[in-house]
């Protein structure tokens, strides 16, 4: 049992590191306070790699794996979640869908462009709606002259705006309950589809979150992905995989938190010496590096077994679970060890603090992964 990284995944470690040291962080704030969406860095990512993280070289990607990815993600998501979240929804939802359970002509047409970075790629569960339960999804698709006519909208996706591609699940047998639920792939040329608004969020503001409508938007029979119906148990099956790059960025975000409340404890001075001087403090801090291990860990133990072909279901949601929670706690301790200064925006601690809530609530809020791991343990108490 081996809880290190190789040489190889060290080496992208790093790398990704100095990237997001030189590339992302003196522009954190600023895109942050603007709501800029850093599209200029998309270039620069498909240069690295990072846009076709899991696919294969034939596909355009890296073909790297998923411990692979989930460093990646850490490291992006440790001096920007927005960034780290965009290259996160780019690879686990909308390519690793049609990677997935895509034609060879769909992944050709559709995947390896977006593996080369060529553009974003979006994914649309969530409807207003649907949330947590995913199978209320009102959207829906008439057969209509060889194809599907579909209408509805969903909310909360991750480049809306800027994606050329987007996966996206729609009724297509309502008397069929979530066995009646297809997915297809949109693009942005197709008529009757177009974004809308966009939100304006607590955290992760430089991550760019908007709706899409479609009103009788017509998609050929050759854009859906699987069979007719397929479409709810495929979007489960790419979460799994979706939830350990949230724990991973979950990670990365209470790691920059952490180091963040590190360098500021030796830095303050009070009654005459640095606060890390002060059990309270030096209390505060083992817990964080404690929680963050055992977070690091949990998230690539489930990447591991991504890797290997098993079953990650129960494993991700842990992972996501204990690892968002992880974040959202660490961040907190952030902000308290500054005191007064962690409140303002002169330090980086109320954003990682804004930006960690998010990964307690996107792709299964916290609740949902308590179900699913119930789930999983009700159900092997009984074998």
């Amino acid at each position: 049992m081996d809880f290190e990284l190789n040489e190889e995944q060290v080496q992208i470690k790093y790398s990704i590191r100095e990237f997001a040291e030189s590339e992302i962080r003196p522009y954190v704030m600023d895109w942050d306070e603007a709501q800029h969406f850093p599209v200029e860095l998309r270039p620069k990512l498909a240069e690295l790699g990072l846009m076709g993280i899991l696919f294969p070289e034939e596909y355009g990607g890296a073909g790297m794996g998923y411990v692979e990815y989930a460093t990646i993600i850490e490291e992006l998501g440790r001096v920007c979640g927005s960034v780290g979240l965009s290259v996160a929804a780019h690879n686990s939802l909308c390519s690793n869908h049609i990677y997935t359970f895509g034609s060879e002509e769909q992944k050709q047409k559709y995947l390896v462009p977006l593996a080369q970075g060529e553009s974003f790629g979006a994914w649309g569960l969530t409807e207003s709606q649907a949330g947590s339960d995913a199978s209320g999804t009102r959207t829906n698709a008439i057969r209509s002259n060889g194809g599907w006519k579909v209408n509805g909208s969903k909310n909360f996706i991750t480049h809306a705006i800027a994606c050329s591609t987007l996966v996206a699940v729609a009724v297509t047998d309502k008397e069929m309950g979530n066995k009646g639920i297809s997915a297809f792939i949109f693009d942005k040329s197709m008529d009757g589809f177009r974004s809308d608004k966009k939100e304006n969020k607590l955290g992760m503001r430089a991550s760019e979150t908007a709706s899409v409508v479609f009103e009788d938007c017509y998609v050929p029979d050759e854009n859906r992905l699987g069979s007719e119906g397929e479409g709810f148990s495929q979007a489960m099956k790419v979460l799994d995989g979706g939830r350990i790059s949230i724990a991973a960025l979950s990670v990365g975000i209470a790691q920059g938190a952490y180091e963040a409340a590190v360098k500021y404890s030796k830095e303050r001075n009070q009654f005459g010496r640095p606060i890390s001087d002060f059990q309270a403090i030096q209390f505060k801090l083992a817990d964080m590096a404690v929680q963050i291990e055992a977070a690091r860990l949990l998230t690539q133990q489930a990447a591991a077994m991504k890797d290997a072909g098993k079953s990650v279901t129960q494993k991700s949601a842990m992972a996501k679970l204990f690892a968002s929670e992880t974040a959202v706690k660490v961040a907190e301790e952030c902000v308290q060890i500054h005191g007064g200064y962690g409140y303002t925006k002169d330090y980086p601690a109320e954003k990682y603090w804004r930006d960690s809530k998010l990964c307690t609530i996107g792709e299964g809020t916290s609740e949902i992964q308590r179900v699913v791991i119930a789930k999983h343990l009700l159900k092997a108490s009984m074998i």
